[in-house]
């Protein structure tokens, strides 16, 4: 093997042979990049309509679509706590569809276990329209068929986006599953 190639067995880090994951980073890196994404509508955009698309609830998507075991069933709640209290939603409102979300796609991870990417999109198109639409019912605001177009260019991004947003998830994979710690 070494003849073939003489960093087959070395990284960034030296020797592959005695390193392993670090939990902090298996662990930490997909609740993290969700949190983070949670902050987003924080950022100074004035827009007369909504057009920043919810990235926390992309990530949610891309991580359990391209991962299915890194987050639990039950994240729905926290993450969705964590997005209410950043975004300015009715407190609630992410946690029921985060928490539905996940649910959801768990039942969709029992009936097709194999799919591809564009089943993928599909389903994440579908459920980023649904999480739009459900989230402006619950803002609360005084909502009719004008008010629900106006919702288009944001539905439009998001989904343009989200094969984007999987591509960066791969990345925060990649470096959540890094061999940096030594085993002694």
């Amino acid at each position: 093997m070494e003849k073939l190639s003489p960093t087959a067995r070395r990284d960034l880090f030296g020797s592959k042979i005695n390193r392993d994951h670090w939990a902090v980073l298996v662990y930490g890196v997909p609740w993290l990049s969700i949190i983070l994404a949670s902050m987003v509508p924080m950022l100074p955009v004035i827009a007369p309509a909504p057009v920043v698309p919810p990235l926390a609830f992309m990530f949610l998507l891309a991580w359990r679509l391209l991962r299915p075991g890194v987050l639990p069933l039950w994240a729905g709640f926290p993450l969705g706590l964590c997005d209410d209290l950043l975004s300015g939603q009715p407190l609630g409102s992410s946690i029921l569809l985060f928490s539905l979300t996940l649910i959801a796609l768990d039942l969709f991870e029992l009936r097709f276990p194999w799919r591809g990417f564009w089943q993928d999109w599909i389903v994440a198109a579908v459920l980023i329209t649904l999480f739009l639409l459900l989230s402006a019912v619950f803002s609360a605001a005084k909502l009719d068929l004008l008010h629900f177009w106006l919702l288009a260019p944001q539905l439009l991004l998001s989904v343009v986006l989200f094969p984007i947003i999987v591509g960066a998830v791969a990345m925060l994979d990649r470096l959540r599953l890094l061999r940096v710690k030594r085993i002694n």
